[in-house]
């Protein structure tokens, strides 16, 4: 396959599914400012949305465009700016324009799906947030990604092109399986004891869950409340969970290994790598020796990995690629309390 049809694939996916995890932050972000100030330890109505910025490290970047940094100026970075190149809109926009590009690798089907969603996407408007309400539209994004994938799932044949779109779905997963992680935990401030405290702290990770969609699969797996230990090991190590950092990675592995075609390749190790470090791995023996060294380790095995995918299948296409990547988060993404807790 040649190299700009295989990243043009893979960035199509990556990006639809960019768009889908972006409206899954916005949704938990929400959700959290949602919580009466009492509950959230007295802090600044904005805080959560500055954290949600913090986790994509583009906190700086919507300061400077909008001169402050609250819910309507974070909703029209992530969600509206053509600026922003990773906003929803731009994401839409450009996994429409890679498939356009590729329309002999796609099915007709497959397109079509995109350009409804690309279309749907360009309409909206401030306007649009205030008719239609922004968890509908949130609702939408997440449903047009989802029927994407259904389509090329049913419609692809299983070949290099579809392997390198699988590509693109789980390294991105991947990585932001790690990132809404870091929403809820990444209050560095002391927290003291209380019930209070406590109240906002399950709320909060009950949220994260239902962003994702995981709250049912966490119930039949914990019988007791909702804990950050219990999700953190959910979102990062537990294969019951499609969106975990563990069945990512597996996924990774075996797409690699079929790519390769039996050679000895740098990216299938580093791909087999990270997946036992995440299979063998304990959530009680991570939170011994800490979390946020764990997580770093995580990152900067992604991000290697993605490096390593496009310098072996992606090369040429990529001399002139200006593609986003997201940036590291902007603080240390795990300072986490896991304690069992319930709700006052």
């Amino acid at each position: 396959m040649l190299c700009r049809t295989a990243d043009d694939l893979y960035w199509a996916s990556r990006h639809m599914e960019r768009a889908e995890n972006t409206a899954r932050l916005i949704d938990v972000t929400t959700r959290i400012a949602m919580l009466p100030e009492r509950l959230d330890r007295g802090k600044a109505q904005a805080a959560p949305w500055r954290r949600a910025l913090d986790a994509l490290g583009a906190a700086d970047t919507c300061l400077q465009r909008y001169g402050a940094i609250d819910a309507g100026t974070v909703i029209d970075h992530l969600l509206l700016s053509p600026e922003n190149s990773s906003s929803i809109y731009s994401c839409l926009r450009a996994a429409r324009e890679a498939a356009r590009a590729q329309r002999v690798a796609i099915t007709s089907e497959m397109y079509e799906d995109l350009n409804t969603s690309w279309l749907e996407m360009r309409g909206l408007d401030r306007g649009s947030i205030d008719r239609d309400g922004l968890s509908s539209i949130l609702e939408r994004v997440k449903s047009r990604s989802a029927s994407f994938r259904g389509v090329t799932i049913g419609t692809l044949g299983r070949g290099e092109g579809y392997q390198f779109m699988q590509l693109g779905v789980f390294i991105e997963r991947a990585d932001w399986a790690v990132r809404l992680l870091d929403v809820v935990g990444s209050d560095a401030e002391p927290r003291e004891g209380g019930a209070a405290r406590d109240a906002a702290d399950y709320f909060q990770w009950s949220a994260l869950l239902q962003s994702l969609s995981a709250f049912e699969t966490y119930r039949r797996l914990h019988r007791q409340a909702v804990s950050p230990a219990g999700v953190a090991e959910l979102m990062l190590l537990h294969d019951a969970n499609p969106r975990s950092l563990q069945t990512c990675a597996h996924n990774l592995h075996q797409v690699l290994t079929a790519l390769a075609g039996g050679q000895t390749l740098e990216v299938v190790r580093q791909a087999g790598a990270l997946s036992a470090h995440t299979r063998y791995a304990r959530i009680d023996e991570i939170l011994a020796e800490g979390l946020e060294p764990w997580l770093q380790n995580a990152m900067a095995r992604l991000d290697r990995l993605g490096n390593a995918i496009h310098q072996e299948f992606m090369t040429a296409a990529d001399a002139t690629d200006t593609r986003p990547q997201l940036k590291a988060p902007s603080h240390s993404p795990s300072q986490l309390q896991f304690q069992a807790q319930t709700p006052a």
